[in-house]
């Protein structure tokens, strides 16, 4: 049981150079990835789209990757002699030709000569390879955050069903009450009118008003969808969809119940079902 809601992190150094990841997810029906990445490791996105989609199957995912020098190399700053004391020749002679200074310049002027600075080579295939393992760990902390939250929204759904199932129970528990009220209902009313109508018809139609108001059907399938959502919490694969769509059945189930009875105290406990059932789904929404 995962969470579609999290937040990762992970960054390491190599040769130089520090590669960090931040991965963020929110919900959303189907999988939908947005990645940043620095130019030098643009090579990688179709590598790190299918990583992140062998961790996630649903959600929002944003994924930046930054790469920056470490410290020591942004302090470090190496030059090419041999390439300054041609520059100065250079300038030299050409002074020398014109016969006259042609103005001065700066050692920042000669340092923005292509080559004065020495530019160390990047291997990379190693940036990359040690990019996809960095991203591995961020993506497995990425998952775990996932898993975290969603052992408590699991835990929290399977509160709500156990609620939903004490609710169902008293509802069950009214059956033969409701029954039986109907029966008399119909023959005071009768009563009261001062008929006398025939037995055979009598008993024909309270057997169809009691099927008519029986909610037993109503009540068998909400505990079949509630042992269902239990059985599926449990289950290792992503769950979401599923959930939804049992959810949306419940709701159903619990409206038919409560249009269905005729019973007061009934439509209490229909009415409190589709409380927790609202509240269930508010959860669901989150999960992958």
């Amino acid at each position: 049981m995962r969470s579609m809601t999290a937040f990762a992190g992970s960054e390491t150094e190599w040769d130089g150079w520090v590669i960090a990841a931040e991965i963020r997810a929110v919900n959303h029906r189907f999988l939908d990835l947005s990645l940043r990445l620095p130019e030098t490791l643009r090579g990688l996105e179709g590598e790190i789209r299918s990583l992140i989609g062998d961790y996630a199957k649903r959600g929002r995912v944003e994924c930046t990757l930054t790469l920056k020098p470490t410290d020591q190399t942004t302090t470090t700053i190496k030059i090419n002699p041999p390439l300054i004391s041609a520059l100065l020749e250079a300038s030299k002679t050409i002074e020398s030709i014109a016969g006259q200074p042609l103005g001065s310049f700066s050692a920042l002027d000669i340092l923005k000569w292509p080559g004065t600075l020495h530019q160390p080579q990047t291997d990379r295939d190693a940036l990359q390879n040690a990019t996809l393992l960095m991203m591995r760990e961020a993506l497995q902390r990425f998952v775990q955050e996932r898993e975290r939250e969603g052992l408590q929204l699991g835990l929290l759904i399977k509160s709500r069903c156990e609620l939903i199932q004490e609710e169902t129970g008293k509802a069950r528990q009214r059956l033969p009450i409701v029954k039986e009220q109907i029966r008399e209902k119909v023959l005071s009313r009768l009563s009261d009118l001062a008929l006398n109508p025939d037995t055979d018809r009598l008993e024909q139609e309270l057997v169809y008003l009691a099927q008519k108001m029986d909610v037993a059907e109503e009540l068998d399938r909400l505990d079949l969808h509630l042992l269902e959502i239990l059985k599926t919490l449990d289950q290792k694969e992503p769950a979401g969809r599923r959930l939804d769509f049992l959810i949306q059945e419940l709701h159903r189930e619990a409206n038919t119940l409560g249009s269905k009875s005729g019973d007061i105290e009934t439509s209490r406990h229909s009415v409190e079902i589709k409380v927790l059932i609202e509240q269930m789904r508010e959860q669901v929404q989150n999960i992958e």
